[in-house]
């Protein structure tokens, strides 16, 4: 309660009277205690540590890439809005090319790889694995870091030639300006404990399905993750994902691709979701795996599970191992039972640590050393257990489709998935039947010389981690026409045209057409005008808010594309028409979701359904959710109208 200024002074000619004695003090009044109110549901002090607990752990699984060089940015911006686009684009682009965008300047030295858990002993302490874990990471970034600047500096010299976007882009036109767009850095997972993720998952798993994206897959298994699968013991699948996207045509040009640069790796096509017609016409997509493309990945699982009752080379040289060998799986799986499983028993939660192999001497983990023994050998020896069931792994980079995969293949909306990026965490242990279980992997960029326009392409980064707009905005446009599938009007046509004076001969004089180029920066400008997206106080159009949506539109698929793969005719990679990669059928069904998406949402679904093993997190991943998808609901503008509001005068 607030005093008065005659209580305060009296109170304060009290006080002083008791201090010359001149008054007796006061009796000390009872303290009064303050009166709390019940905290209300979900409000209670354990229920805030707990999201307080959980928030931590997002933000300490959240990944790490290198900063950009302001200057870098500085000098793109510029050159955004000076260097035209190639207009009609090269049908070279369209031909992915690999070699250049996946090996260093020295390929003998400088070849990228992922960092291996160091070894460890079940005598060592829990604080002497992280400590050497976190020491061998060091030095593996340090390196890592090393080979990347020398790839940078090699492709920024004056006289290097070439172009970046995975060597797929077309040169710069020749213009009065004789600048070119510098090499961008490439980012990959510089935080330890995603990279701790995959560790779990590789060392837990028996069979590892490698997706990829069908629109682009050896981007997303760059030699670095390659050789680091075949140094794990687990089986791999190379699963090709977004089918329907890419189209059949390209997809079996894939698969023979990656048949004859991995002959020894099962290849299978899958793609993920059904659309179906929702309300008012629009598309929805559902997750659904169509049953031949569920017959083919469990015909790979069972073939790949034949081969693992085989011993290998080094225990069939000796016949004292080849006795005491047994086989690491499960013997028994109902392989038909999982053609018709939709995740019944996905309740059931198994703990990562627990290893699914046998407890025999042959059987340890892979990155474990075997304890010494002090004992005889009869003592040291276990008796060895088959497992109880066969453990599956999915790995892959960010948004290849590792969680819709396995929504598709459950039937039913079990883990987390969405277009943006970086939603997965933590891996997550469901099962598939109670023979198998499934353990999705969070995506990890991968170390690759891969630039970075090509990862914002393939969805690889998330956008709103990308500061580079503009210069990735003119490396796509080389690739795709973004002012005709965005259906833009170019900005110099809303200012009155300059009168030429000058006298032209018959059928010589330009058109205003011919005159007209597209840079990075008239292209998002061109689309904030059509959004009618301004900036606050000046009220220029925002072009960083335009750049942003158009590469979420293209990361997130809503721009079709794919490449082709190296070595394809060009006879008939020029059926594109001047397109580059983009696929122009249905183009005109195409356009209306681009508009319908702008205006309301999208026709895509977003899985919200929790996970057994994502525990309180939800917080934190719906506040990165709603961040991700911001620009969509901006473009929303609801407009009410009364019932007399046809006969408003508009002024």
């Amino acid at each position: 309660m607030r005093r008065s200024g005659k209580q305060r002074k009296a109170e304060l000619q009290l006080k002083r009277a008791v201090k010359r004695g001149d008054v007796a003090p006061p009796e000390a009044q009872p303290r009064r205690k303050n009166f709390r109110r019940p905290p209300k549901l979900g409000h209670s002090l354990d229920a805030r540590l707990l999201a307080d607990d959980a928030s931590r752990a997002a933000r300490k699984l959240q990944s790490q890439f290198v900063k950009i060089d302001p200057v870098f940015l500085e000098t793109t911006k510029h050159l955004a809005a000076t260097l035209p686009l190639t207009r009609p684009i090269s049908a070279d682009v369209c031909l992915l090319g690999v070699d250049h965008a996946q090996f260093g300047t020295d390929p003998v030295n400088d070849q990228l790889n992922v960092p291996r858990r160091p070894k460890w002993k079940y005598t060592m302490s829990k604080d002497d694995v992280d400590a050497n874990e976190q020491g061998c990471f060091r030095r593996w970034m340090t390196q890592t870091d090393a080979m990347v600047e020398r790839w940078h500096n090699q492709n920024n010299q004056p006289d290097a030639s070439g172009t970046d976007l995975a060597s797929a882009g077309p040169s710069i036109p020749d213009t009065t300006v004789q600048e070119r767009m510098p090499c961008p850095p490439t980012h990959f997972e510089r935080n330890l404990e995603v990279w701790r993720q995959l560790w779990r998952v590789t060392e837990i798993s028996q069979i590892l399905l490698c997706l990829l994206d069908s629109r682009c897959p050896p981007l997303h298994f760059p030699p670095s993750l390659e050789s680091y699968l075949t140094s794990r013991r687990a089986k791999v699948i190379l699963v090709l994902t977004k089918v329907d996207i890419a189209g059949p045509e390209r997809a079996e040009a894939w698969t023979a691709y990656l048949r004859k640069r991995h002959p020894g790796l099962p290849i299978v096509q899958v793609e993920a979701y059904q659309q179906k017609v929702g309300e008012q016409g629009r598309p929805v997509y559902e997750s659904h795996l169509p049953l031949p493309f569920r017959e083919r990945l469990v015909s790979a699982m069972r073939q790949v599970h034949e081969e693992m009752f085989i011993p290998p080379e080094r225990v069939r040289s000796d016949e004292a191992k080849l006795k005491r060998w047994n086989p690491p799986v499960k013997r028994e799986i109902d392989w038909n039972g999982l053609l018709h499983a939709h995740g019944k028993k996905v309740g059931s939660v198994v703990g990562g640590a627990a290893m699914p192999k046998g407890k025999g001497k042959e059987d340890t983990a892979d990155d474990a050393q075997e304890p010494e023994q002090e004992a005889s050998d009869s003592e040291g020896q276990l008796e060895w257990q088959e497992p109880e069931f066969l453990t599956v792994g999915l790995i892959g980079q960010p948004n290849v489709g590792k969680s819709s995969l396995l929504n598709a293949l459950f039937g039913i909306h079990k883990v987390r998935a969405s277009r943006t990026p970086g939603k997965t965490k933590h891996f997550q242990t469901l099962f598939w039947s109670p023979d198998v279980r499934l353990v999705d992997c969070p995506g990890l960029v991968m170390p690759a010389f891969t630039p970075m326009d090509t990862q914002v392409l393939c969805g690889i980064l998330p956008i709103s981690r990308v500061s580079a707009i503009p210069f990735c905005i003119h490396q796509i446009g080389q690739l795709l026409p973004l002012e005709t599938i965005l259906g833009l009007t170019h900005p110099s046509t809303n200012s009155a045209p300059v009168e030429d004076k000058r006298t032209w001969r018959d059928g010589k004089q330009p058109s205003a057409k011919d005159k007209m180029h597209w840079t990075a920066t008239e292209i998002m400008t061109a689309y904030a005008n059509k959004k009618g997206w301004v900036t606050a106080k000046a009220g220029r159009p925002d072009i960083h808010r335009a750049g942003n949506a158009i590469l979420r539109l293209v990361a997130e698929g809503r721009i079709a594309w794919a490449f082709w793969p190296p070595g394809t005719d060009l006879a008939t990679v020029r059926s594109s028409g001047g397109n580059g990669i983009w696929l122009i059928r249905n183009a005109d069904q195409h356009a209306q979701e681009l508009d319908e998406d702008d205006e309301g949402g999208s026709g895509y679904e977003t899985d919200e359904v929790e996970s057994p093993d994502e525990g309180s997190e939800d917080s934190d991943e719906d506040k990165h959710a709603t961040d991700e998808e911001e620009y969509q609901d901006a473009d929303f503008k609801p407009v009410t109208v009364g019932r007399f509001g046809v006969l408003a005068i508009d002024d």
